[in-house]
């Protein structure tokens, strides 16, 4: 077993992530990026702009974001949507991986809709006429909330789920369905694994990704439960995987026993390399476990996208701000035309404007410009910051 201290742990995961280094980090553009991360979550919203642009945007920097969609949707497909800690983005050669997902679905027949009767006929109409979107089966909804789906959204997206289909681009963020024969490699299609066999590959994945990692924040990237979970408890403590068992100093453990799993190449060389200076979405794998946000950065996040208005603390999409590798400070920000606003900006408590300012306006005017806004206007903040964050970089 290896000991690392907290702060030697936080500059492996800030290298696995990509967020530390200079080159190395950037190799392969986006699609090596994915491949990284194994993983990229999607997600409705769009402040700056959606979530899997945003994480890219944080690693490779001022990628234009019409390059940042063509690397994942290309043609022939480099990644497919699926499920892993959400509905993600992946590898296209991670399909094998979810055999054991598709079978769970399939036995269970129901996620949240019951599974219409005429899927078969959906699944001709794919074959006969895709790829297509819900718009050309007669729509998502039914005319109610957003989860008021269709019976031919819900049939779609039970194929997917199965792997009957698989989306491998969007359209106006509108998923594009295919069969999966026609999208997926014949040699991925044909491989097939056990429950066992895909849990230690994608647990050995989710190690990389993160680096240093507990027992529950690899749950949480897969998100298991039952008895994947059992397996992948049984799968750590075999060695299958791959990882290696540390200890690392003020994480929670009973004393001197296994509290982690590191990736043993994250443990081969120290870290080195400069820190990214960037806003981090609030779906970007760095933070998805937020008491591992807490207990690797000290920082104690949540989203308010759902807190009613007058119960905010900080704001709707509350981006946390990278620098110096450790989470300084949080922006809740906003575009009006070409003016990039910061409606709340603050420091997180014992840091010092006197530090940081230049940390926090690299970040804002780093993202206004990539973003193609050509101000920056902070709303509420420490007054003796606010002229200083709105004044461009010399």
């Amino acid at each position: 077993m290896t000991d690392l201290t907290a702060d030697e742990a936080r500059r492996i995961i800030l290298r696995a992530q990509g967020l530390l280094g200079g080159a190395d980090a950037r190799r392969g553009g986006v699609h090596g990026m994915l491949r990284r991360l194994g993983a990229i979550q999607l997600d409705t919203i769009s402040v700056l702009a959606r979530s899997h642009e945003l994480v890219a945007y944080a690693r490779l920097g001022a990628v234009g974001r019409p390059k940042v969609e063509r690397a994942y949707w290309h043609n022939p497909a480099q990644s497919f949507e699926y499920w892993c800690h959400a509905a993600c983005i992946l590898p296209i050669e991670h399909w094998p991986l979810y055999a054991f997902r598709r079978r769970a679905y399939r036995d269970r027949r129901y996620r949240w809709h019951e599974v219409p009767d005429h899927v078969d006929k959906l699944r001709d109409q794919v074959r006969d006429s895709g790829p297509l979107t819900t718009s050309d089966v007669g729509g998502a909804k039914n005319g109610g909330p957003w989860w008021d789906w269709s019976d031919s959204k819900i049939g779609l997206e039970w194929l997917l789920d199965i792997g009957e289909i698989v989306c491998s681009r969007r359209v106006g963020w509108r998923r594009v369905y295919d069969l999966s024969e026609r999208v997926v490699p014949a040699e991925l299609l044909a491989e097939d694994l056990s429950d066992e066999e895909c849990i230690v590959r994608l647990a050995a994945i989710a190690g990389a990704s993160l680096g240093v990692a507990t027992r529950g924040d690899l749950i949480d990237f897969l998100r298991l439960k039952g008895r994947f979970a059992a397996i992948l408890d049984e799968v750590l403590l075999s060695g299958a995987t791959g990882l290696a068992p540390v200890h690392v100093t003020g994480w929670p453990s009973t004393r001197g026993q296994t509290n982690a799993w590191a990736d043993p190449a994250g443990l081969a060389s120290a870290p080195r390399g400069r820190h990214r200076t960037t806003l981090v979405s609030p779906f970007d794998s760095l933070i998805w476990h937020r008491g591992r946000t807490e207990r690797v950065f000290g920082f104690n996040y949540q989203l308010e996208l759902y807190v009613p208005k007058h119960k905010r603390v900080h704001g709707y999409f509350t981006m946390p701000v990278l620098a110096g590798g450790r989470l300084i400070g949080r922006v809740d920000p906003a575009r009006e035309g070409t003016t990039l606003v910061a409606r709340q900006l603050s420091l997180e408590p014992g840091l010092t404007g006197a530090k940081w300012a230049d940390a926090l306006r690299d970040a804002l005017w780093s993202a206004a410009e990539w973003v193609g806004c050509d101000a920056v206007r902070v709303e509420r903040a420490d007054p003796t910051l606010i002229a200083h964050l709105e004044a461009p970089a010399d």
